[in-house]
């Protein structure tokens, strides 16, 4: 084997140098970070439904479930970005994970995966946002998908409004 000349190093390291570039604009145009430096954000994972609502209904506050699928970008945008901080600061937020074996205690009291789960409330997107009021019930239309990230924030923020709206009102 011969070795690169410098003009072969130079120029792998500008074409090095231009596919780095050119992740980095990727993954700025679609919100996603190229590396993330900080932990990964987690959000509880629901083990009692009953449970978490009724601390939910207590604070005056929906509950939300983020229903989540282990990689997905947009889902972790979402948990990241919005729900996690959200999370922090009290507001009521579990997750319930596609193709999770973890046990779960649906509303109705059955013990079932958080698959099983999944499948009876019919969630289909990750991430999807269900909103739940008194029994259980979904006070609003759930928001699926990952949206634009410049908008997500405000579909998320208009979701809590109608969702507070519909249980106070």
């Amino acid at each position: 084997m011969h070795p690169l000349s410098a003009a072969s190093q130079a120029l792998i390291t500008r074409r090095s140098c231009v596919s780095r570039l050119g992740l980095s604009l990727t993954s700025t145009l679609l919100g996603l970070p190229l590396q993330s430096q900080a932990a990964p954000a987690i959000l509880p994972s629901a083990t009692s439904l009953p449970d978490e609502l009724e601390k939910a209904l207590k604070a005056k506050e929906p509950l939300i479930v983020m229903v989540s699928l282990a990689g997905c970008p947009f889902c972790k945008m979402a948990r990241e970005s919005y729900l996690s901080p959200m999370q922090k600061q009290g507001f009521p937020i579990v997750q319930v994970d596609m193709r999770s074996d973890l046990q779960l205690k649906g509303i109705n009291g059955q013990m079932q995966t958080h698959d099983q789960w999944v499948k009876q409330w019919r969630v289909s997107i990750a991430p999807t946002l269900i909103f739940l009021g008194p029994k259980g019930q979904e006070l609003v239309e759930r928001m699926e998908g990952g949206y634009l990230p410049d908008f997500y924030g405000a579909y998320l923020d208009e979701r809590i409004a109608l969702a507070r709206k519909s249980l106070r009102g």
